[in-house]
């Protein structure tokens, strides 16, 4: 099986979550993938140069940044489609109704040459064939926020990459000259991940934060606003695989993630790995079981919360083997497994949906078929929507 994986075109100018994704599934499929048995390979595609129905099925990661475009191309071609959305966990009931609301009144004001980035986002999650949820609450918002119906979706984790669960603090302390306790934030530089709320949350506390991530051009100011408290260092941009982003969370006292709102955040994922306790933000997909002793969620906003949070981790460190534990089952190889399982399935249940339709029926000459026009395609899928949210 020949699996085409895409995601938005400028994926690879930046360094992240999904990025770290993309790549470590790929290269976890393409190691399962020499088993004779059920042969498999994954690569990326360039659309620019390849057809996508030259594969038997493409991925793609994320529902967002025009690429349901490719979905929609896919399905038009007859290739199957699998979609890991990454969509927030904030999304529900309401705030799906609302978006449905707005897309509505978008396209009637515009004879329905207007889409919202809602109505994209489920043109994708309906074309596809499969939608891969990291979590249960992302699973949930996919239904409850775009209707889509339970049996299409399955639920599997990120993984994490070994050097994690084999990191040492002592290199990061060689090279900074930290060796005391230290809040550690990973993350691109951006108000959205709030490192300015962790600086207030703490501050007076007299204790460093130690921030890594890349800063945009666009958002120096609010980096300058961070560096102006003399507890914060600013490393700067780490490759995922370097040995020191790895010795940095195994240094520090915690790590703090308190953004906006995250899917399933592989820094939170690597710092349980390095044995560190995390603090993070309420609005996420995490879910581990028994994980409060190493695991606190609170609101982005509640400074608060957050500054008890840590001080008590603190005061009281929780062992790192047993916060190791937490996630010693998240393997990419293991997620790569339960993915590519999937692919085959899928396969296999569109083989046998093909072997059972009858023999298409001919259209009679005197017959004419009538494109609908933009606003009749409009009110049917308004008509569609709304007895879906019904």
């Amino acid at each position: 099986m020949r699996v085409g994986i895409l995601s938005y075109p400028m994926l690879f100018q930046r360094e992240g979550g999904l990025q770290v994704q993309v790549r470590e599934t790929i290269a976890a499929l393409n190691r399962l993938g020499q088993d004779a048995a059920h042969p498999l390979q994954a690569e990326l595609v360039d659309p620019n140069r390849e057809r996508l129905d030259s594969y038997d099925l493409i991925h793609v990661f994320s529902a967002i940044n025009g690429n349901y475009r490719v979905v929609e191309a896919a399905s038009e071609m007859g290739v199957p489609v699998v979609l890991s959305p990454l969509l927030s966990p904030g999304w529900d009931r309401a705030s799906g109704f609302r978006a449905r609301v707005a897309d509505r009144l978008a396209g009637r004001l515009t004879a329905w040459h207007v889409q919202t980035s809602y109505a994209q986002t489920k043109k994708a999650l309906q074309l596809a064939r499969l939608v891969i949820a990291l979590g249960e609450p992302e699973r949930d918002a996919i239904m409850s926020g775009f209707l889509i119906e339970a049996s299409k979706i399955r639920v599997f984790p990120n993984g994490i990459s070994r050097q994690f669960f084999m990191a040492r603090p002592e290199l990061f302390r060689h090279r900074t000259g930290i060796t005391g306790p230290f809040v550690l934030m990973a993350g691109t530089i951006s108000p959205y991940k709030n490192q300015l709320g962790l600086v207030q949350a703490l501050e007076g506390l007299d204790l460093p934060i130690v921030l890594i991530g890349r800063c945009a051009r666009a958002d120096q100011g609010y980096l300058d606003a961070v560096l102006r408290s003399p507890w914060v260092r600013w490393l700067g941009e780490l490759q995922h695989q370097d040995p020191l982003l790895a010795g940095a969370f195994a240094a520090a006292s915690v790590v703090a993630l308190p953004s906006h709102g995250e899917v399933f955040p592989l820094a939170v994922l690597e710092a349980l790995a390095a044995g560190t306790p995390v603090v993070m933000t309420d609005e996420n997909a995490l879910d581990l079981r028994e994980s409060a002793f190493a695991l606190r969620k609170v609101a982005w906003h509640d400074a608060v919360g957050q500054r008890a949070a840590i001080q008590q981790f603190l005061a009281e460190p929780p062992d790192r083997a047993a916060v190791r534990a937490l996630v010693d089952q998240y393997t990419w190889q293991r997620v790569a497994s339960q993915i590519a399982n999937c692919y085959f399935d899928l396969s296999a249940r569109l083989a046998a949906e093909r072997n059972a339709q009858p023999l298409p029926q001919r259209v009679h000459a005197a017959t004419p078929l009538r494109q609908a026009a933009p606003a009749e395609q409009g009110a049917a899928l308004q008509a569609e929507d709304e007895s879906g949210a019904a």
